[in-house]
């Protein structure tokens, strides 16, 4: 299993703006949340190890979080037709599967990917309410192999100072996981 980190996107940077499909038939957008308090954009996909270690957790920030008025996306940039576990009939079982109430979304051109500087799976991306960056990083330590319990303490802590109006957090430590899977020739330069 390779590793790759998240980019660590410079804080205060602006949300890029998108619109994409779910598998369940329906479009999605930040603009569709206007009083949001903030905004938590999850790169992640179905077959990555490091997703699927997580993906309880990433069940309940989507129950949690929009009771909190943060809005929470996952979105799955892989290649599809190379990745077939990626695929949006594999993504909608697992959000079936796994009960995530936030929108799973298809980045199937693999251009949202590439304006966030999303890396890896899973890639964390949270915003304030005027979509500036405010914590880009891991979930927390638990990683598929070390017996550290996934608990969400670095995300959760992020999500604590943005609602208290306390600032970014200090300790923002990449996000690891399996790399984006694009598509042949579509990898942007800075990932080569």
């Amino acid at each position: 299993m390779v590793m790759t980190p998240s980019q660590m996107l410079a804080l205060g940077t602006e949300a890029p703006a998108f619109r994409l499909p779910d598998p369940f038939g329906r479009e999605v957008s930040l603009d569709d949340y206007p009083d949001a308090k903030g905004y938590l954009v999850v790169f992640m996909c179905n077959h990555c190890p490091f997703v699927r270690h997580i993906r309880d957790e990433l069940a309940n920030l989507g129950r949690e979080l929009p009771a909190r008025g943060v809005t929470m996306v996952g979105i799955n940039s892989n290649d599809a037709e190379t990745y077939p576990d990626d695929s949006p009939a594999r993504m909608r079982a697992e959000a079936e599967t796994y009960g995530y109430a936030f929108p799973y979304l298809v980045d199937a051109s693999q251009e949202v990917a590439k304006a966030y500087q999303a890396a890896c799976t899973p890639d964390f991306f949270l915003f304030d309410g005027a979509r500036s960056l405010v914590y880009r990083g891991q979930l927390d330590d638990s990683r598929p192999s070390n017996g550290v319990p996934v608990t969400g303490a670095d995300l959760r802590a992020a999500v604590d100072a943005l609602l208290t109006g306390n600032g970014p957090v200090d300790k923002q430590v990449p996000s690891i996981g399996c790399n984006i899977k694009w598509k042949p020739g579509n990898a942007p330069e800075w990932f080569l």
